[in-house]
């Protein structure tokens, strides 16, 4: 308790010597007047009176920065202060900070609106003091209505170069003792404090009428430019609604519009679908009985060839055993015309030997002319044999003149035969060429059918965009239908037309479509 009436007195005096000298001083203080150095001191010993002690790994803590750091989220104006102090780079400690805030807070002539806020949440103010404490306890209050009075002073301090970490706070209490000769009576210091006192909460108070005043008619002003904005946003609002409203109208009617030239275009679509669906039946139709011609006709010139491949077969084999036959007999002619020119030498040595012994047989005796008789008989009998043998041998050669003959003949046919089975041939080849084709207009017809039941005949309420450039629909962009694979394209995707198989007429396709039929035809032709 005199501990605090201590302080408070000092505070008291500290206050007072620093008011009337900077009011004689009449200049603004810096950090190196004394009587500001000494309030800082006293205000520092009271907010350490009282203070709890905190214990970390190093040591006893105790620092006055805790509690002023509250003063941040009691007051957010603090706020600026609070983090200037934290980004000074020469300020280590916790003291050192606590005093750099002190002397912001002063320049700003907000240290007692900060300590007030300070002092009503003595709730908070717990945790950090002792209930006996100068700051929990009503001299709080009396130091925080006397640093009201320090609103009147200016101060210019240097923060940043000083070493507020290791100053020591010691009281200095020779600057209020007085010169007897020089002093008052009591009743003067007394009067004067009074006058002070209310001068300066007269002065307090018009600071905060005019902040106030300042404060009202700012707001005056923001509210009137708000009402005028919300005036003419509210006039802009109307017309715009009616814009809306007069779009909305019209918008109905294109709506309508729209839906009639739907409902026509819907009806023209459903005839078309009626007219191609008829028109594939009757082509499919038509191409099952070409389908079924062109099969028979295939069947029965299948049978034709394997008919004329077997008899080219049989000819050939023919033509073979007449070759071999040919030789045959070119070879016994030639033997037996050797035999002849044979016997022909025999006859003429034999008709030697007659005329030889007809010379011998005048010359010589009877005796001798019997057995030249019978030998001469037995010469005859060899000719007469000769002569049949050669008799049989002309005869074989006029069978060999007729076979040879013959031979000539089945060349003939043999090469007609050759003519009749390359006709028949180009016959085929001609056949395969036009089954080919009548195959390939098959696999058309096919790929026609495939596509149209495999490619579904798309509703307009389906697609919302172009399946190739992916735009949108909308009034000026319209659908259309790809007749051949049924998807729905903008007009510059399916600006080309073809004549497909399932159509009479050439028709709508798209891009893609276009460019793979083309292929396609070229690709046949």
């Amino acid at each position: 308790m005199e501990g605090r009436s201590n302080l408070l007195s000092m505070m008291k005096l500290s206050i007072k010597v620093l008011i009337q000298s900077s009011l004689s001083l009449g200049r603004t203080l810096d950090s190196e007047y004394p009587p500001l150095q000494q309030l800082f001191v006293v205000l520092e010993h009271c907010l350490k009176h009282g203070l709890k002690v905190k214990k970390t790994f190093i040591g006893q803590n105790k620092s006055i920065w805790a509690p002023l750091e509250l003063i941040e989220k009691l007051c957010p104006e603090s706020a600026e202060i609070s983090t200037s102090v934290r980004d000074m780079p020469g300020i280590k400690t916790g003291l050192g900070r606590a005093r750099a805030w002190l002397h912001l807070a002063l320049m700003q002539k907000k240290i007692a609106d900060y300590m007030k806020e300070l002092i009503n949440r003595r709730d908070l103010l717990g945790e950090f003091y002792e209930p006996g404490a100068l700051i929990m306890e009503e001299e709080g209050a009396v130091v925080v209505g006397m640093l009201v009075g320090l609103n009147v002073i200016d101060a210019n301090l240097c923060v940043k170069g000083e070493d507020l970490d290791s100053q020591v706070g010691v009281l200095d209490f020779s600057m209020y003792l007085k010169d007897p000769q020089a002093t008052e009576t009591t009743q003067d210091d007394s009067k004067m404090t009074a006058i002070l006192d209310q001068k300066h909460y007269i002065e307090e108070l018009n600071r905060h009428l005019s902040c106030t005043v300042t404060d009202l008619q700012a707001k005056m002003d923001s509210l009137e430019k708000t009402n005028s904005k919300l005036i003419e946003e509210l006039t802009a609002a109307t017309d715009r609604i009616n814009a809306l409203r007069e779009e909305q109208e019209q918008l109905k009617q294109e709506n309508a519009n729209i839906l009639q030239t739907s409902q026509r275009k819907e009806e023209v679509t459903l005839q078309d679908s009626q007219l191609e669906l008829e028109t594939y039946r009757q082509t499919r139709q038509g191409l099952d009985e070409m389908y079924s011609v062109v099969w028979k006709q295939y069947k029965e010139e299948k049978r034709i060839r394997q008919e004329l491949q077997k008899e080219l077969e049989l000819q050939i084999g023919l033509k073979q055993e007449m070759e071999v036959a040919m030789k045959l007999l070119e070879k016994d002619t030639h033997e037996k015309q050797d035999t002849l020119v044979a016997l022909r030498q025999q006859l003429d040595q034999v008709k030697n030997l007659n005329l030889q012994m007809f010379n011998k047989a005048q010359e010589s005796d009877r005796s001798e002319l019997s057995a030249e008789k019978e030998q001469r008989q037995n010469l005859q009998r060899e000719l007469h044999r000769e002569q049949d043998n050669s008799a049989e041998l002309r005869t074989q050669l006029q069978q060999l003149q007729g076979l040879q003959t013959e031979l000539l003949d089945l060349r003939q046919e043999k090469k007609q035969l050759q003519q009749l089975c390359e006709e028949q041939e180009q016959a085929l080849q001609e056949m395969g060429l036009h089954l080919s084709q009548s195959k390939l207009k098959m696999e058309d017809f096919k790929e026609v059918n495939k596509a149209l039941k495999g490619h579904a005949w798309l509703k307009d309420d389906e697609a919302t965009q172009c399946k190739q450039c992916q735009k949108e629909f909308s009034i000026s962009r319209r659908k259309h239908h790809c007749r051949n694979c049924g998807d729905i394209y903008c007009n510059s995707c399916s600006s080309n037309e073809l004549a497909l198989p399932s159509y009479p007429r050439p028709v709508r396709v798209c891009d893609v479509c276009h460019s793979l039929l083309l292929q396609r035809s070229s690709i046949r032709s």
